[in-house]
């Protein structure tokens, strides 16, 4: 198949477009391949469109290959089934809620597992007509607070969403395998790096949760791994090894320093080591108990204040707080709530005073790494003031156990294969057990073989049909533009025609002719009145892996021959450019 660059709906860019972060966004939209229409909204153009249509067939291919079945089901949808699974309030900002003329409740769908679960529950009632997977490839919503890097965060965004069906558990954990297996075949045939890591369930629920991360460098997640084993884990799921408990039997009594102006870390530390040095090493921050006021915000609106204890050398990473109290949002405490609990001395707070039968009435977690019999350095409630020696499980205890600190390079794994390194990664899949969460919310129950009512089990497998495509131009680009992989090139072979006589077009079409019989896909540029130099700018932009050019040596039956991926160019007499072509 033949596109003449003269007929195709294209405008290329000199200068990147200004509001374009990343890489992958400016070259897409310089060269032509979508364009945005509003902050994370983009219209997709013919190149676009035919790259992603090759991810998506590779896809499709491999999920159908698996047993799933596609179907496609509205994005449009109504508000009640998301009510009995309470993601109504759930997903928080994030949905996009509106009205029809009847007043009556939609939302743009950020996922469709409430849909699938009925679709099934409408066509099936017995364990005969199970296990079955179904799939769409279908566009999705979410209102982005911060929608930037183009298409790899954006509020419409394509996925391929796969559901699986399942009588019991055992069921689930095979259907699962197929899915997770599939997908490394999928990104392996895109030529994507990935890490599968442990993941959070967050707003979709379940048992067991993994994400498929490629190691970029604007990656939005921060995961670990183990280079003594294959454990690795995004941030959010990483569950921090918990030493053992201290005796507390003999230990010396808390003493309170003298009184200085040390509302921090630093300057707590340095006064310590000042007025109560320790024999052997010096205080450090690590032996300090930094104890971090946050609000959180429930379903149903109400605001509390809790506080959580860590040692001092960690800072609190709010994704991980979320987390840990989902579903309610967290957010630091401000001013008005240091004002509402006058408990609380900003700056120098301690757990004494803490927890939800304190006089403070306020719930107080700490890290894990605070354990019975371990002794801290922190806050005595009093400006000013600070207490060394304080024992947990005996001077103070805790409502429970919050994983809200950061996680670093050389913490220890958790399966206890060394120490972890950390990475950055963009999501480009995701799989969930899961289970009967939203089955039993909806009553999608089948007969099973004794004739009793069974609640089915479920899975949901998504990836980000959109978001590849642009990891795809993140990494696969030089100084000059895209270079895009053979196997999602919106065309095989780009050809060039240079000159002001007919020589150079009449070689070019010829050579349009030979690849079109041999069923390569070809851009031929044969536009009229339109520079060398442009011509030859726009093709290292364009990023098709084989560019032809019919110019100078037109005449003389040669064309040049280059490979964007290695960056050669040859000179190619015409009647050996097919075998050239199929070297590449």
């Amino acid at each position: 198949m033949v596109t003449r660059l003269s007929h195709l709906f294209l405008r290329t860019l000199r200068d990147d477009p200004s509001d374009a972060e990343v890489t992958s966004a400016k070259l897409l939209v310089r060269a032509g391949y979508v364009r945005r229409q509003s902050p994370g909204i983009f219209a997709w153009l013919p190149l676009g469109l035919r790259v992603r249509a090759k991810i998506e067939g590779i896809i499709r291919e491999e999920m159908v290959a698996a047993g799933a079945q596609e179907v496609l089901l509205p994005a449009l949808l109504p508000r009640e089934p998301y009510e009995a699974t309470n993601r109504w309030t759930e997903y928080g900002e994030g949905m996009f809620r509106l009205q029809d003329r009847k007043g009556a409740d939609y939302l743009l769908a950020p996922t469709h597992e409430e849909m699938f679960a009925l679709l099934v529950k409408d066509l099936y009632s017995s364990y005969k007509d199970l296990p079955v997977t179904l799939f769409q490839i279908q566009d999705k919503y979410r209102d982005e607070a911060r929608p930037r890097a183009g298409l790899l965060r954006g509020r419409e965004f394509t996925m391929k969403d796969a559901y699986s069906f399942d009588l019991d558990d055992a069921g689930l954990e095979r259907s699962y395998q197929v899915m997770r297996d599939a997908y490394e075949r999928i990104f392996a045939r895109l030529g994507l790096e990935y890490v599968i890591v442990k993941a959070d369930a967050g707003a979709m629920g379940g048992s067991k949760s993994e994400e498929f991360l490629h190691p970029i460098a604007v990656g939005e997640d921060t995961f670990v791994r183990s280079a003594g084993s294959d454990y690795a884990a995004n941030v959010e799921a990483y569950v921090t090894p918990v030493p053992d408990a201290l005796p507390i039997a003999g230990q010396p009594e808390p003493v309170l320093l003298p009184p200085s102006d040390t509302p921090t870390i630093d300057t707590l530390v340095a006064h310590a080591n000042a007025v109560a040095p320790r024999e052997g090493a010096p205080w450090t921050a690590a032996d300090t108990l930094k104890n971090v006021v946050l609000a959180l915000t429930h379903l149903d609106g109400t605001r509390e204040v809790v506080v959580v204890g860590l040692p001092g050398d960690r800072d609190v990473d709010m994704k991980r707080a979320e987390v840990a109290f989902a579903p309610a949002e967290v957010a630091a405490a401000g001013d008005d709530d240091f004002r509402k609990h006058r408990g609380l001395v900003k700056g120098y707070i301690g757990p004494q005073v803490l927890g939800a039968d304190s006089a403070t009435g306020l719930r107080y977690f700490v890290d894990p790494r605070v354990v019975d019999g371990t002794a801290w350095i922190t806050g005595a409630n009093e400006r000013g003031a600070h207490v060394s020696g304080l024992v947990m499980g005996r001077d103070f205890t805790a409502d429970g156990v919050a994983e809200v600190s950061d996680v670093r390079a050389g913490d220890p794994a958790p399966d206890g294969s060394g120490p972890l390194e950390t990475a950055r990664g963009m999501e480009i899949g995701h799989v969930f057990q899961l289970g009967r969460k939203y089955a039993e919310a909806l009553g999608l129950k089948v007969q099973d073989e004794f004739g009793k009512l069974a609640t089915v089990t479920m899975g949901s497998y998504g990836i980000g049909v959109t978001r590849i495509l642009a990891i795809l131009a993140e990494a696969h680009n030089d100084d000059k533009g895209l270079v895009w992989p053979k196997h999602v090139a919106p065309f095989d072979v780009h050809v060039v025609a240079t000159g002001k006589d007919d020589t150079a077009y009449d070689l070019a079409t010829a050579i349009v002719e030979s690849l079109e019989s041999e069923r390569y896909e070809v851009l031929y540029d044969d536009r009229p009145k339109v520079s060398p130099g442009v011509k030859l700018r726009d093709a290292e932009l364009l990023g098709m892996p084989i560019v032809v050019v019919a110019g100078r040596g037109a005449a003389d039956g040669v064309v040049e021959l280059w490979n964007r991926a290695s960056g050669e160019r040859a000179e190619v007499p015409v009647a050996e450019l097919l075998q050239a072509v199929r070297a590449v």
